[in-house]
């Protein structure tokens, strides 16, 4: 498709994310006031252009019913696989994408920010955030889990989860640490580990 101007992607940018949001057309005047313009003319100049270029269309002599025609993936490309050791050679197109959209769009997850190094051997370390799914029992979740529980007197770590007859086991990923055992009753159980989000900067 033919490129746009930067004036033009800053209204299809805006157009896309307030249809998906709002799943209907803008008004002008709306437009005007989202673009910082006092003038009709030239949100209907951008507004042709884009549809000529074959972003946007709408039907003629109704309101409202415009609609995005190329539409942007979501997510982040998928462009290979990548090995620890050795090199893998990157595909240069792909149909798959990573789109997290979804996931940070449910309302019981939560994200904490790991501190500590009691998990390093699940390789989970300072720093990390960890995306966390609500719970309140330990009906909701499984031997095996990470999860992050609160012992009486202690405060919330996250750990290893194992159940049996009623007895948890609360495991750390680190030999320096030892592990907890309590009764289910007394445990407060506050989530079930989802995901982990770790971002690498280049101090140097």
């Amino acid at each position: 498709m033919e490129r746009l101007t930067p004036a033009q992607k800053e209204l299809y940018d805006w157009l896309v994310d307030y249809i998906q949001t709002s799943h209907h057309a803008p008004s002008i005047r709306q437009m005007m006031i989202a673009m910082n313009l006092r003038s009709p003319a030239p949100i209907q100049s951008r507004l042709e252009r884009l549809r000529n270029k074959g972003y946007i269309d709408w039907t003629d002599g109704k309101a409202r019913t415009m609609r995005i025609v190329h539409q942007p993936e979501k997510g982040l490309p998928i462009l290979g696989a990548i090995a620890a050791e050795g090199s893998v050679e990157k595909f240069m197109e792909s149909a798959e994408r990573l789109d997290l959209s979804d996931l940070w769009a449910k309302s019981e997850y939560y994200v904490l920010r790991v501190t500590g190094d009691s998990m390093i051997e699940d390789f989970i370390i300072e720093g990390d955030l960890v995306v966390m799914r609500e719970v309140s029992s330990v009906d909701e979740a499984q031997s095996n889990d990470i999860v992050a529980a609160k012992v009486p007197g202690q405060e919330t770590s996250l750990q290893r989860f194992y159940i049996k007859d009623n007895k948890v086991t609360l495991q750390p990923a680190n030999a320096r640490y030892k592990s907890i055992e309590i009764d289910a009753n007394s445990l407060e159980l506050q989530g079930v580990l989802v995901g982990i989000w770790r971002t690498i900067e280049n101090n140097s």
